[in-house]
C-alpha cells in the first residue's frame, strides 16, 4: 500500500466513524447511475480539471472509480493543486463490492 492509496476497509472504518470525509466519484454518469458511494460527489474524470473549485481542498478526499486507475490520476492531479489529503480507493468501487457490500450492483 502507498500513501496515495486507501483500501476498502480502511475507508469502511472512516466512514463510520462519521469523520469529516468528501468522497469523489470519478466516474462516467452512466457508471454513477448503475451503483454509488451514499454521499458521493460525482464528477467524472474529464470534468475535475475545470470543477475542482466546487470540491474543498481543506477536507480529506477519496477518489474512487470503478477499478482504481482513473482515481489515481485524479488523485495526483488534486495533490498537484493543492489537495494534501487525497487519496484513491485501490480496487475501485469493484473492490468495495467483493470486500464490504456484496449487495452492491456490479459491471
Amino acid at each position: 500500500m502507498n500513501e496515495l492509496e486507501i483500501g476498502a476497509r480502511e475507508l469502511e472504518a472512516l466512514i463510520a466513524s462519521s469523520a469529516e470525509l468528501q468522497l469523489l466519484d470519478v466516474r462516467e454518469d452512466w457508471e454513477a447511475a448503475l451503483v454509488r458511494l451514499a454521499g458521493a460527489i460525482h464528477m467524472p474524470m474529464q470534468q475535475v480539471e475545470r470543477r475542482r473549485d466546487e470540491l474543498d481542498a481543506s477536507k480529506p478526499t477519496v477518489v474512487y472509480c470503478h477499478h482504481g486507475i482513473r482515481s489515481m490520476h485524479v488523485a495526483l492531479f488534486l495533490r498537484s493543486h493543492g489537495f494534501t489529503d487525497v487519496k484513491s480507493l485501490r480496487g475501485g468501487i469493484e473492490r468495495w463490492a467483493t470486500e464490504i457490500d456484496p449487495t452492491l450492483a456490479r459491471y
